[in-house]
């Protein structure tokens, strides 16, 4: 009978046996994939409405099996594991689904579809995913921050990274305990636009006003500009306002200095390790496209435009990774030009990718000069003749060092 069956298979689910020391790592692995394959089918029997109790217990033996092998999981492994995870989420209770989420949240490599599912679930159950997950990308946060409710907010706001576009969001949507969050998370970050905001909600509000002052990397003496009555009362109350500064009825602080220096160019491990598992992500959802690729570009993320180009052009990201290190205009413009890139998004997405060293006006001049004088064909064949030759030389390497272990 299907239920003794299953419970046979169930069992060794949840209950995961010890390593077996006399096995390989490799085998190791098999054995989780293979247990992997096992639970798939067991999914595809469990439609009957009696099979609640099974239903709920194989989506969490999925997602623990998942937290296992995720770093073993090439994208079609990930696919399938979205796909039945995201069908087993409309049919189990709130307590499955919060534990799920706890056994996702953590990971670096996730499937996207079913994150974002949970993440817009009740709060007991998106709280860990808001608060820790970095397959969260920053636009999967703004939409959460505007649909969902202050306490989805709330959680966003403490999170360990709070980029300056997801701060504005929460400052726009969000009430009083979620903005006061905000302001208290020293790794949140404001443009001039969201300060503005908040100076103009600190006239009511004397925490925000209080938390503001402390705020260690806004240079609050370096005001300059035309300030309104009403900032200008803030402004004293903060203790910061320089007298000699006469206010007028702008409506506004017009320049916020900031202490913290930004970056422009320069390739970053971390960044780049959180870019590659968001855009892998937005892989997962079928949503890495040119529009992606155009809001990468216009907000600045370029180790997101990078990451994003690695997938589409299904390059190694060492490789990619090498080419900005090497400043290697001619690779990288052959790549957009055989990928049938636009000209404007190419232009975008040069200039923001995080080189080794910020492109000089007359850099992005000769590569887009370049890109526009080559021909998509042309393109395509040296494009691949270096993909077939470099996998040559890898698998070359390989037996090589098969050989000699």
């Amino acid at each position: 009978m299907p239920a003794p069956a299953f419970r046979a298979r169930k069992k060794v689910a949840v209950h995961r046996q010890a390593p077996d020391l006399r096995q390989k790592p490799g085998e190791q692995a098999m054995s989780e994939l293979d247990e992997g394959q096992r639970a798939f089918s067991s999914f595809r029997v469990l439609n009957g409405e009696d099979n609640q109790p099974e239903r709920e217990q194989l989506f969490r033996n999925m997602a623990q099996l998942f937290s296992y092998v995720s770093d073993r999981c090439d994208d079609e492994q990930v696919a399938q594991y979205d796909e039945v995870l995201c069908q087993l989420a409309e049919l189990v209770e709130v307590e499955a689904r919060a534990h799920v989420a706890k056994l996702l949240a953590p990971l670096e490599r996730a499937p996207g579809t079913v994150v974002v599912k949970l993440a817009n679930d009740d709060i007991e159950v998106a709280k860990p995913l808001l608060e820790f997950s970095n397959v969260l990308s920053d636009d999967d946060l703004i939409d959460i921050i505007g649909r969902q409710s202050e306490e989805h907010r709330l959680a966003i706001a403490g999170r360990a990274s709070v980029p300056e576009r997801v701060g504005e969001a929460i400052v726009e949507h969000g009430d009083r305990t979620s903005v006061v969050r905000l302001v208290r998370n020293t790794n949140a970050e404001f443009d001039k636009a969201t300060l503005e905001k908040l100076v103009e909600r600190a006239t009511r509000d004397a925490e925000i006003a209080a938390d503001l002052r402390n705020r260690p990397e806004i240079d609050w003496k370096s005001l300059r500009g035309e300030i309104d009555s009403v900032a200008s009362k803030v402004l004293e109350t903060l203790g910061q306002v320089d007298r000699g500064l006469d206010p007028v009825a702008a409506g506004k602080v017009n320049a916020v200095v900031y202490n913290r220096l930004r970056n422009r160019a320069g390739f970053s491990a971390t960044e780049w390790k959180v870019a590659y598992n968001q855009v892998k992500a937005l892989s997962d959802r079928k949503q890495l496209d040119d529009r992606a690729l155009t809001r990468f570009a216009r907000f600045g993320y370029g180790h997101h435009a990078a990451a994003a180009l690695t997938v589409i052009l299904r390059v190694a990201p060492e490789v990619f990774v090498k080419w900005l290190a090497s400043q290697d205009y001619v690779a990288i413009t052959v790549a957009l030009k055989a990928a049938g890139m636009s000209p404007d998004l190419f232009e975008a997405t040069v200039a923001t990718l995080p080189w080794r060293d910020l492109p000089s006006e007359a850099d992005k001049a000769m590569v887009v000069s370049r890109f526009e004088a080559i021909d998509k064909e042309e393109a395509i064949g040296i494009f691949e003749l270096w993909r077939a030759h470099s996998f040559r030389k890898r698998a070359v390497s390989e037996e090589r060092a098969a050989m000699s272990a």
